[in-house]
């Protein structure tokens, strides 16, 4: 099931947004084959992990390194989350796997990429997001920045960009029939997302005071309010049509839409705004408007996204071994994506991959006595 059904990727256990990238590509159709550490234990919970295969290796034993070797020369991706040279320390690097396999495309994501000045240091998302100069422009004016979880350098900046490069390097490859290594950076990623932001800035639209913006929280019609039962309302009315549903929703005088625009105003706007939301509780603004379009959506928590009637409908949120999570996306009319199944046992699926690679049971059983497979 799904269009990269045939591939084999090879993913280097690790945290976060290296599995998010793999999980990306099993669920596309990709045959996943998880090389993790001596370790083990239950992955029945860890949604990056459903639907693909394990095996747990001592990657520092001669016969650990020989096994990742003969899986990277019979697939056609490996994906690494690691600091740069952990790889080529192991003696896994693109040098030491591409030499067994031209056509391996060999997908590399970090925080600050392979080379630079901080690139061997340690990192998170907040740290990525604050060099890039995103995350100056998150929270309210006069209060500090506010991190948006980890979604934007960690699975935005990271996971999606390796995966845009590794379906890009495999597109590329059925002209050249070459592989190719992909650097995928976070410090790359984010800004690269900014685009909207660099043009609103050059054009004088963008203002580095935080919560001053349009898209910011600074812009009364772009924001959430607090309604009467302690929740919230999400606010996107942008467009000056949406705008005037909004007033309308909301029984406000029609007038405002004059100042919409004016930053003067913003400020005796938010006020009026927020006045009136707190006047009703959340569903009830949600039963006024929905369905129409003045873009205000009731903000949901994780349990109430599930049940919405939409969310529903499409079937986004579906539940496997206990674990609330969404389905695959995007959705293709030919090639559909199926909800994979958990992940079981860490190392769990050895002995099948190592019987495919063409060892015999002799030759698993000394690897186990050596402790280099678990």
């Amino acid at each position: 099931m799904g269009p990269l059904k045939g591939l084999t990727v090879i993913e280097m256990a690790g945290l976060g947004p290296c599995p998010f990238a793999g999980q990306m590509l099993s669920d596309l159709g990709a045959a996943v084959i998880v090389v993790d550490r001596l370790a083990g234990g239950d992955l029945s919970r860890e949604v990056n992990r459903r639907a693909k295969r394990s095996i747990a290796l001592d990657l520092k034993s001669p016969g650990g390194r020989e096994i990742v070797l003969r899986l990277a020369q019979n697939a056609d991706v490996l994906i690494e989350g690691y600091r740069p040279g952990v790889m080529e320390r192991l003696g896994l690097g693109p040098d030491e796997i591409c030499a067994r396999n031209r056509r391996l495309v060999y997908g590399r994501m970090t925080g600050w990429g392979q080379h630079g000045s901080l690139a061997a240091s340690a990192g998170h998302d907040i740290t990525y997001l604050a060099i890039t100069g995103a995350l100056h422009a998150m929270g309210e004016a006069g209060r500090p920045p506010v991190p948006p979880l980890n979604l934007v350098a960690d699975y935005g900046g990271g996971s999606m960009m390796l995966v845009a490069g590794v379906l890009a390097a495999l597109v590329e490859r059925g002209v050249s029939g070459k592989g190719q290594v992909i650097d995928a950076a976070m410090v790359d990623g984010v800004p690269a997302m900014m685009g909207l932001l660099f043009s609103m800035r050059a054009n004088g639209l963008w203002s580095d005071k935080r919560g001053s913006n349009l898209l910011d929280g600074g812009a009364p019609f772009y924001r959430c309010y607090e309604t009467a039962d302690g929740r919230f309302v999400a606010v996107g009315a942008l467009e000056p049509q949406f705008f005037a549903l909004l007033l309308e929703g909301c029984g406000m005088d029609p007038d405002w839409r004059k100042a919409q625009m004016d930053k003067r105003r913003w400020s005796e706007m938010t006020r009026a705004f927020a006045e009136v939301f707190a006047g009703r509780t959340r569903d009830e603004w949600a039963r006024i408007f929905e369905g129409t379009d003045a873009c205000v959506a009731p903000v949901l928590d994780h349990a109430e996204a599930a049940a919405h009637p939409h969310n529903q409908s499409r079937r986004i949120f579906q539940e496997r071994g206990g674990v609330m999570q969404a389905a695959p996306a995007p959705r293709f009319s030919r090639t559909e994506c199926a909800l994979p199944e958990p992940a079981a046992i860490a190392g769990a699926d050895g002995p099948a991959i190592l019987a495919q690679l063409g060892y015999s049971a002799v030759e698993v059983a000394k690897l186990r006595a050596e402790g280099a497979l678990q």
